[in-house]
Parts: C-alpha cells; sequence; structure tokens
C-alpha cells in the first residue's frame, strides 16, 4: 500500500497550494462544524471583549476535516499573527525556546499533529502554557542554574489526530478542546460548489453531489477529487461538470459510489471470501494482504467503520451485510 491513494485524507505532496487556495479566511465562509463555529465564536468574542487572548486551543479528528484551516481561522478571527510548526519538527525544548521567546502578545502557535512532540519538550511547554514563563538552563554540571523568562501571553492551537495519544498533563493544560468530525454529503456538496466557483468550473447541483458522495466525508478528499473530475469534463466534455461527468470520471479512478477504492473492496473481500464474513483478526487479514497491521487500521479501517461496513467484535473482524449488499454478495450466504 505504498502507493497514493486519491483518497487517501492525508495532505500528498505537491498539493498543499492547491489546497490552500480554496481554504476559507473566517467564519462567514466556513462550511459544516456548525455547533462547533458557534462554541468557538463565543469563545472569541468573549475573549475580544475582555481584550485577552483566547485559551488555548485543542482541535483533534481525522486529516483533512479543516483542523489547520480552523487554527488561522482563529487567528484572523482575534486579528494574531500565527506561527505554525508541527509535532515532529520540533525535536529538542531549544527550537521551542525560540519560538516562544520571539511570540507577541495575543499571537497564536499551531503545533500540528501535537501528540508527536518529543516528552522532554512536551514538558518544557507545561510551563510556558500555564505560568507563561520558560526555564532557561545556563552552564552545564555543577555550574548549572536555572533562570525563569517572562514570555508574551500566547494562545496555543494544538491539532491532533490521535488525541488518545496526549497526555493527561498536556491535555489538561486545554481550556477549549474540540471534535472536528466528518461532513455530510450536502456539506461537502456546497465546499465543491464554493471551490468550483475559485477554480472557474461550472458544475450543477447534482455533479457536486456526485462527488460529495464519494468524498468520504472530507474536504480535502472533496476537493482533489473535484481537479480529477474538472481534468476528465476538460478533455472528454466540455469543461462544465455534472453527474454523469462525475460518475464516469470517478469511477475511471476507481473510486465507487460511496468512496471505496481497489484497496477496501480487497480489504473487504478478503473478510468475506477467505474468512466466510468474518470474524477474522486484523493480524490474519494483515498477512493475508501481505500488508502491515498499522496500515490496514490507520488508511483502511476508519471510514469502513465509520459507514457500517465492517465490525469490531472481540474475536476480530466481520462484515457487515451493508458491506454484503454493497458488493454484490447474497447475505443469506453469510447467516
Amino acid at each position: 500500500m505504498s502507493r497514493l491513494r486519491l483518497i487517501e485524507a492525508a495532505e500528498q505532496p505537491g498539493e498543499d497550494k492547491f489546497q490552500w487556495s480554496l481554504r476559507p479566511t473566517k467564519f462567514t465562509d466556513y462550511i459544516g462544524q456548525k455547533d462547533l463555529l458557534v462554541r468557538l465564536e463565543i469563545s472569541i468574542k468573549a475573549a475580544k471583549r475582555r481584550g485577552e487572548p483566547i485559551d488555548h486551543v485543542l482541535l483533534y479528528g481525522p486529516p483533512g476535516l479543516g483542523k489547520t484551516t480552523l487554527a488561522h481561522i482563529i487567528s484572523n478571527e482575534m486579528g494574531s499573527n500565527i506561527i505554525c510548526t508541527s509535532g515532529p519538527a520540533i525535536e529538542r525544548s531549544g527550537d521551542l525556546m525560540g519560538i516562544l521567546t520571539n511570540l507577541q502578545y495575543s499571537d497564536i502557535l499551531f503545533i500540528d499533529e501535537i501528540h508527536r512532540l518529543p516528552m522532554p519538550v512536551e514538558e518544557f511547554l507545561y510551563s510556558a502554557m500555564e505560568d507563561f514563563k520558560i526555564d532557561f538552563i545556563v552552564d552545564k554540571g555543577p555550574f548549572a542554574k536555572t533562570i525563569k523568562v517572562n514570555i508574551k501571553h500566547f494562545t496555543l492551537v494544538g491539532a491532533t489526530t490521535r488525541a488518545g495519544l496526549l497526555s493527561s498533563p498536556l491535555r489538561d493544560r486545554f481550556g477549549i478542546m474540540h471534535h472536528v468530525d466528518f461532513y455530510t454529503p450536502e456539506e461537502l456538496s456546497e465546499i465543491i460548489k464554493r471551490s468550483s466557483a475559485i477554480l472557474n468550473v461550472p458544475i450543477d447541483d447534482k455533479g457536486s453531489l456526485e462527488i460529495a458522495r464519494r468524498s468520504r466525508g472530507t474536504p480535502r478528499i472533496a476537493n482533489r477529487l473535484l481537479r480529477r473530475v474538472r481534468d476528465y469534463a476538460e478533455v472528454l466534455g466540455n469543461g462544465a461538470v455534472n453527474e454523469e461527468i462525475a460518475i464516469k470520471s470517478l469511477e475511471l479512478e476507481g473510486i465507487d459510489s460511496v468512496g471505496l477504492d481497489g484497496i477496501d473492496t480487497l480489504y473487504l473481500k478478503t473478510i468475506i471470501e477467505k474468512y466466510k464474513g468474518g470474524p477474522a483478526g486484523i493480524e490474519a487479514i494483515a498477512a493475508t494482504l501481505n500488508e502491515e497491521v498499522d496500515t490496514l487500521q490507520d488508511m483502511v479501517e476508519p471510514y469502513l467503520l465509520k459507514i457500517g461496513y465492517i465490525n469490531r467484535t472481540p474475536s476480530g473482524r466481520k462484515a457487515s451485510h451493508s458491506a454484503l449488499r454493497h458488493l454484490g454478495y447474497d447475505v443469506s450466504r453469510f447467516l
């Protein structure tokens, strides 16, 4: 599974500029996540009325749902600068010290994949988040001494796809925590129409909804599929996207009506045909497919679980009746 998948939620090489060009910059342009937006707007308005920075914010949920976009919107709505980095990029506490000491009052520090911060760096963050002080160590050995350095009151916005991997001390220091959920096909259809307008691609309601249905509830995937459909429409059509063009182009890409690709289908058929519908252990499935267990758990199973095509039981994975019907199997054979 080393090849790139068109329906993979993680950002792929070379598409960052394209995705950035489509991202909203304020709440009024943001589509979906209505309850989350209301709560964030209240927090921001309250902070601005008090003349204070907003509390530290933790955004968690699957990749591609807009956590980075929300961090930039928070910065824009607060009228603050934003400094962006990621957990894997901060290897030592010294790397973070340079960032923290240069922050101005009310600045936003955005750390993506914050659960991947090394433990010494995470511990260095505790006093910075809570007391807005950092410990600066001078000299070494018996001559070492610690100097406390005050830093400006800033807001840390953390994003993670694995909230369960965050340590309790770090998680408890966030005053605001929001789960970013998958989008409905109707919400994705509106996002696709907005992106189409930015890209000057004519699209009708049925065409945008067809792309949305195959986008696995994820805006990043929806925008990626729109690019592929746009190419198809320009070469084999008149440039406009309708339902027929959307269906033909996405079927050509191997993406079916509910957003499954060849790897998803192979995973399900392995359970159905090799293990009689399940239950089957994830290690056994991985061995049959010659894949790593982590790859299946992180890249294949989340969406199949979300749409109810597999069930996790104490005995292993089991294909649901919905999956059997979708793939054309006789459900009665597996009862």
